[in-house]
């Protein structure tokens, strides 16, 4: 398998594994632990691991300048960015949740309009009002199936989950172009954990771990470690090989891998307000996606 190959196996992998956690997720919160105390569970298991790899990768030192970033990158890519996915997937179904995870490009395209001051031609502008209004329609009549609780606030959460990554990825850029990851994310997942850990303790507390079933268990630890982690490093190779635009395509196959295995597992079902949904979501992301003709144009 050459190089290539290799790193697009990896990019989709990463899907898939982000499209199966949307139903995994949900069969261990809220009926074994609290989402805020399985965030608290995440992001400190994955602080330890970054910690680690970081000592048997680089010895790169971060300037004290650029703390405040990590700060806000800790802030927005991991605390609010989790905090409200895993509170938002608790109320809602994994299909309505990985759909609207899909406007993060068109997001990460407004962001950098508005904060870079980059041009938006019309075409963007035009998938940007049809991706925003795909998301509307999802969040405001899309009708969840099993335990939803209450899938109006759980999609709302979900979409400022989505704002909260654009942001992250635009803060996180310049780290990643002077330092090496592992360097700055053991700082950003360190900042995250102490940032979650007075909302999620005493959920972690509050859970009975000794209660739990193996396969809650194995379910619970595929999130706190495949999801995170794993992910994170497959990202890494693919992005030695391939262009980080090219990467960022693959979220698009999240919410076809979320669908097909919680459809497969009879734990959620497509409507007719769904489809419409994804439709325009997708046709927005597309005609956002496109490669301009202008290099100047973002």
């Amino acid at each position: 398998m050459s190089k290539r190959n290799f790193a697009l196996a990896a990019a989709t992998l990463v899907s898939i594994i982000y499209g199966v956690t949307f139903t995994i997720a949900k069969d261990v919160m809220p009926a074994y632990i609290k989402p805020f105390g399985f965030i608290v569970l995440r992001v400190g298991v994955s602080a330890v691991l970054f910690w680690v790899a970081a000592l048997l990768v680089t010895r790169q030192k971060i300037a004290l300048a650029d703390f405040p970033r990590i700060a806000a990158a800790a802030l927005f890519g991991v605390a609010l960015n989790m905090l409200t996915f895993f509170e938002g997937l608790s109320l809602t179904s994994p299909i309505m949740a990985s759909v609207l995870m899909v406007t993060t490009p068109i997001i990460v395209l407004v962001l950098s309009a508005i904060i870079m001051r980059e041009r938006i031609v019309k075409r963007r502008a035009a998938g940007i009002l049809l991706g925003l209004v795909g998301t509307v329609v999802l969040i405001l009549y899309g009708k969840s199936v099993g335990n939803a609780q209450n899938a109006l606030w759980g999609n709302f959460l979900v979409f400022v989950n989505a704002v909260s990554y654009g942001l992250y990825l635009i803060l996180v850029k310049k780290l990643m172009d002077k330092y090496n990851a592992f360097a700055f994310v053991k700082w950003i997942y360190l900042f995250g954990f102490i940032m979650v850990l007075p909302f999620g303790w005493v959920q972690v507390e509050a859970a009975d771990f000794s209660a739990m079933p193996l396969n809650i268990i194995l379910k619970t630890a595929f999130v706190v470690v495949i999801s995170t982690f794993l992910t994170y490093l497959l990202n890494l190779l693919s992005m030695k090989q391939l262009k980080p635009t090219t990467v960022a395509v693959f979220i698009y196959l999240q919410p076809l891998f979320a669908t097909l295995f919680s459809i497969g597992l009879g734990k959620d079902s497509l409507d007719v307000v769904k489809i419409l949904s994804a439709l325009l979501i997708f046709g927005g992301v597309y005609l956002v996606s496109i490669k301009p003709k202008d290099k100047n144009v973002a």
